[in-house]
Formats: structure tokens, sequence, C-alpha cells
């Protein structure tokens, strides 16, 4: 089905990619789409387009990625040279979806129905950069994706749509983000579809209680400190998969956590220093914390891959009484 609604996207990840997929697959004309600029990644540290960038480009629309919408920031001729873009690029809407940069008022107020941001969380618990880590490292039950009108604000702006689903007791950041994203992209060409029809959408406000920050995953956050509970240890690895993955010390190296879980055993096994190995086995190297232990079933030494614990144990020398350190970034 083509559309007439115009959409000017802005958006950088593979979550956002989703939903520019699903608004061209339905049929919504894009004129432009604004993603960051490519960033040095891997070993060789090349030049990496952006997953929404590769979109683009595999639809043949048109890509910009100004460092800054702000002609009053670090880089004020590439800001005005992509506003002047976007004013002279005719679109009815702007969808923006993790894009990584902020929008100034101007921006706001280019479309005629202004910029609506596809955002993971249900507003307005966990506003700004990474509320899909903060809802798994916060044991949270249910996430969702809250369609919003975008203001100057952080995420604050009145929702148009929200849908909720349930954060499993397996899922990783990467897993939810994968649900989320499929999620967004369906509700985005809902909300597209609604707005065309009936010409405008319906805001609501956010409620005025239950508002919470989700700030940017800091590199240092990922360092496990074995005096901490085992159940917050374990969230904090399923919220740190992919990015930038859990952290302990051994042998004065780094070692990757990738998958643990609360271990069940009689509480005088745990009576023990934290950091501590009380058990070694195929199912799991069982690990004291400041309440309970770890059971940690998935691990990568530095330059090594991702391994299954017992493909791990096959090449080290790990036994109970060792200690593994609190992690350092």
């Amino acid at each position: 089905m083509a559309h007439s609604l115009r959409v000017v996207f802005a958006g950088t990840p593979e979550f956002a990619a989703a939903a520019l997929r699903a608004i061209v697959g339905a049929g919504f004309p894009v004129p432009l789409v604004l993603t960051q600029p490519d960033r040095p990644a891997g070993r060789g540290m090349k030049l990496h387009a952006s997953a929404v960038k590769q979109a683009a480009l595999e639809h043949q629309i048109p890509v910009a990625q100004p460092p800054s919408l702000r002609r009053d920031g670090k880089y004020p001729t590439e800001a005005s040279a992509a506003l002047d873009l976007l004013c002279a690029t005719p679109h009815d809407v702007m969808v923006v979806a993790a894009y990584g940069l902020l929008l100034p008022q101007e921006v706001l107020e280019i479309a005629p129905h202004g910029c609506i941001n596809i955002h993971a969380s249900l507003l307005p618990r966990w506003r700004g950069a990474a509320p899909i880590h903060r809802a798994i490292e916060a044991g949270d039950t249910h996430s969702g994706i809250t369609i919003m009108q975008m203001d100057v604000g952080l995420d604050t702006g009145p929702m148009l749509s929200e849908s909720s689903l349930s954060i499993e007791p397996a899922d990783t950041m990467a897993t939810l983000q994968d649900k989320l994203a499929a999620l967004g992209a369906r509700m985005i060409v809902e909300a597209l579809t609604a707005l065309e029809t009936q010409g405008a959408l319906t805001p609501t406000p956010q409620p005025a209680e239950g508002a919470t920050y989700a700030k940017k995953i800091g590199k240092e956050e990922a360092a496990l400190d074995w005096r901490e509970p085992a159940d917050v240890l374990a969230r904090r690895i399923r919220a740190f998969d992919p990015f930038p993955g859990a952290v302990a010390q051994w042998h004065g190296a780094p070692l990757k956590i990738w998958s643990a879980e609360v271990a069940d055993a009689p509480a005088d096994e745990f009576a023990v220093e934290p950091g501590t190995v009380i058990s070694v086995s195929p199912q799991g190297i069982v690990v004291a914390c400041g309440d309970r232990a770890l059971r940690l079933t998935e691990l990568q030494k530095p330059g090594g891959k991702r391994l299954a614990v017992r493909e791990f144990l096959a090449g080290v020398d790990l036994g109970p009484g060792q200690v593994l350190a609190n992690g350092a970034a």
C-alpha cells in the first residue's frame, strides 16, 4: 500500500533500523535519513556505518550524518548545513529512534506534525539513553514501547501510544532489544497510518509520578563486585550483554562473564570470602557473593571467544578455593 505521508527518519543502531525498514516496507515515502557519523570499530578500528545508514542505502534513501544539530554547538557549520537540508526536504513528520543527538526546538518545529519518538520503555519510567539496560538491571518484570510526541525535554513529551511486554528471566539486553525493536516497528507504522488517516494523533501527558532516569552505560559499570548479592550481579550480567560485558579478574587478567544464574546450595557453602570459587563442574563455576552465590555458565578470556562453561574449563586450571577478584574497567 502506498502512502502520501512523507517521513524523515533519524536513528542510529539496529533498534532504529528495524523501524526504518518497517516504515519503508509499509509504503511511506522517506526522502531523507539522519544518522550519526561513521565510527571506528573492530580490531582494525576501521570506520563502520550505522545500522540505520546501511538500511537507508539498501533502499537508496539519501543520508545525512551531522555530528550535531545545534547551530550554537561545537559543530556550527555542519549543524547549519544539516538544518538547511532538513528545511529544504519536503516532509510531514520526523520519526526519531535511538538517534543519539539532542534535537533543538528548531528541529522540532520544521515538520508540520513535529517529531515522533520511538522510546524503549513504558514512560515515564526509564527516560534517557539506556532504558533497556536499566530495566533489566533493576529487575523490572515488564518493559515496552512508548510512541511519544517530542518536546525539548528528555523524553518528557506527551504519549501517543504505548504497549508493554514481559521481561523474561533469561532476557539479556540483546534479546529484549530485539523484541522491543519488533514491537516499536509495528507501533510506528500503526501510528503513522493513523496520523495520515486522521490528520492528528491524540496526545496524553505522561504521569507526574514514577519518572526514572536511565543514564548512559559507562564501561566502568561492567566491573563486578562479588560483595554484592548474587541476584543483583546476575541481573547486571544480563543487562550488559552484549555491551559492555560484565568483567571479573582472574590471575590479573580480565575475565568476561556472559551468563550466570543464582546458585542453589546450602547456605554454609557460601560462608567464604566473596569471589571464592565454591565448586567447578560442566554445569557451572559457582562463586560466592555477598549474599548467596552465582553459577557462571558462559565466559571469555582475553583474546578468546565466548564459551559455554564446559568448553571454557577444558583449557584452564580453575578449582574450588581459587578467588576471582572484583572486575576492573
